[in-house]
């Protein structure tokens, strides 16, 4: 195996015997064979739509085998085989209907057995991607932010949103991969990868928004009540939104949990009395509090742990959509209304005491771009008046590394009169904090979701229109972005390629950067990796 996706691999260059995040080396091996396979079934799809078939049912596909192999979302690995099958099967069908002239291994590769399977997944990493190591890191940039692109595209079209286009160039991306291509063509390739990933952003905005409401500002408790609850995670509002009406007068508390925070703030689903609040903290946290939780927890995305074997919740465990874990139940069916089928889960809620409590309290959430622009005015009189002097974006992810205290300590130093602006699961690094207000306007916006990060990006455009300013980089906003995965990747790029330049990322760079490609980056858009938190005080000038 060789897995370097994601913040935390080995050495920070790669992963070569297990995943730090849990995943073995056959599922590593494996996830590696789904994305071989899709792009076999992408030389037959971008053919056969020039040919005039439609592909939407394939193109979904693909976009959820990508959404699957993004870190922490599936361990299981006889699940993915079988999704390895179903594509070989979608990618034979389209062969049969159209003529292609493509020659690709992946276009007419398939296996007999699991044990051809599991052989053909050791060949196909992303080191075999070129033999020159630059171009090699430029491929594996772009697969990482098309991965996270994918996520977000399911979620639009869970909510029937879709962009064709979208579709078409991540398929064109993993046709790419498989093709010679010059260094400043890789390059020029990661840079548009940034484009549709704001394309993809607006798009999930747009379903989210048009679907549940713009975000109000929302006061969500921390704290839990008498009846038996049910936790709810990852990121999928229409999941939520179908256990809601489910769950709805049947004396069962609904929790949110994570990145699923945000939903708190969305007219449309904080309408229901019985979602009552956020429970625990960033993902990385579930092993202790899922065990006092008591009551069921469902995944919807990614930010999955492997549980201990110490582990007493595995039974109260169920996933659906892209996840998987071996150990933990999979909901399936679905009811006649075409709803997902939660009642196991509710039945299951009703045995189980209520959750016990480990914080009280509340937070204050529901700043995405809508709110904050309903409050421009505000916020511009108090820059005009120096009573803000900074904007401090802070999005992205948090992880289990000590080296995260350092987005703490930098919360806590930040001068008093600088506003952060969050998004993410990175806020429950200092979400929590009591870090006051400015005139009113507190000191923490939280917009969302990762992919709210579009909230920043729009909301930073909108004041460089009003302040008649040329250059977006002379707003007094700054970047200190916390990344883990493949979805804070395309949320970068996305920064970049709206002309945002000299973001900080951290707690390391990426470890498919080469010297060479980091200093191209550096070059052109002054990325640089976090330092501590004094010296990036002075290098933002916030000391």
């Amino acid at each position: 195996m060789f897995c370097n996706q994601c913040q935390e691999t080995a050495k920070n260059t790669g992963c070569t015997i297990k995943g730090v995040c849990g995943k073995t080396e056959e599922t590593s091996n494996i996830q590696d064979l789904l994305m071989f396979v899709c792009q076999g079934l992408s030389y037959l799809t971008i053919a056969a739509r020039k040919q005039g078939i439609d592909t939407n049912a394939e193109s979904k596909h693909i976009t959820n085998c990508l959404f699957t192999t993004i870190t922490n979302a599936n361990f299981d690995e006889k699940s993915i085989i079988q999704v390895v099958k179903d594509t070989i099967s979608y990618r034979d069908q389209l062969k049969s209907k159209i003529s292609v002239s493509d020659t690709h291994p992946s276009i007419s590769w398939s296996a007999k057995s699991d044990a051809e399977y599991y052989e053909k997944a050791k060949e196909v990493g992303t080191l075999t991607y070129d033999a020159d190591e630059d171009i090699r890191g430029l491929k594996q940039y772009v697969l990482f932010g098309v991965k996270g692109m994918a996520a977000y595209a399911e979620h639009a079209f869970n909510l029937g949103f879709e962009d064709p286009e979208i579709y078409n160039f991540m398929e064109e991306s993993l046709v790419m991969i498989t093709k010679p291509i010059s260094l400043n063509d890789a390059f020029n390739w990661v840079v548009r990868t940034g484009e549709h990933g704001v394309k993809v952003m607006a798009l999930l905005d747009k379903a989210n928004t048009s679907t549940f409401g713009n975000p109000e500002i929302s006061k969500v408790k921390i704290g839990v009540g008498t009846n038996p609850g049910i936790l709810i995670s990852g990121h999928d509002l229409k999941d939520l939104e179908q256990l809601l009406i489910q769950t709805e007068g049947k004396g069962i508390d609904v929790y949110t949990h994570s990145e699923m925070l945000p939903a708190n703030a969305y007219p449309n689903l904080k309408k229901y009395k019985h979602l009552v609040g956020n429970y625990g903290n960033a993902w990385h946290r579930q092993l202790d509090e899922f065990e006092t939780f008591n009551g069921p927890i469902l995944f919807t995305t990614n930010c999955l742990v492997p549980p201990r074997k110490t582990t007493t919740y595995n039974d109260r465990v169920f996933t659906t959509g892209a996840t998987g874990m071996p150990e933990w139940k999979r909901i399936e069916k679905r009811l006649p209304n075409g709803q997902k089928d939660f009642s196991e889960i509710i039945e299951l809620a009703k045995t189980c005491p209520p959750p016990t409590e480990i914080e009280t309290g509340e937070i204050t959430i529901g700043f995405a771009h809508n709110q904050v622009l309903a409050l421009a005015g505000q916020i511009l009189d108090a820059v005009n008046s120096g009573a803000i002097k900074k904007l401090v974006v802070m999005s992205g992810c948090d992880a289990r590394q000590k080296t995260r205290e350092y987005f703490t300590e930098f919360a806590k130093q930040l001068p008093k009169d600088t506003v952060i602006l969050t998004s993410g699961c990175a806020k429950y690094r200092y979400n929590k904090l009591q870090l006051g207000d400015i005139n009113g306007i507190p000191r923490v916006l939280d917009a969302g979701q990762c992919n709210d990060s579009y909230s920043w990006a729009f909301v930073a455009l909108k004041l460089k229109e009003v302040l008649n300013l040329d250059d977006i980089n002379k707003l007094p906003i700054v970047f200190n972005i916390a990344w883990y995965e493949q979805k804070a990747i395309i949320v970068h790029l996305a920064l970049l390629s709206l002309g945002i330049k000299n973001t900080h990322i951290g707690p390391t760079l990426p470890g498919f950067l080469t010297p060479n490609l980091l200093s191209a980056v550096q070059q052109q858009f002054g990325v640089q990796t976090i330092k501590t938190v004094e010296e990036d005080m002075k290098i933002f000038k916030l000391a």
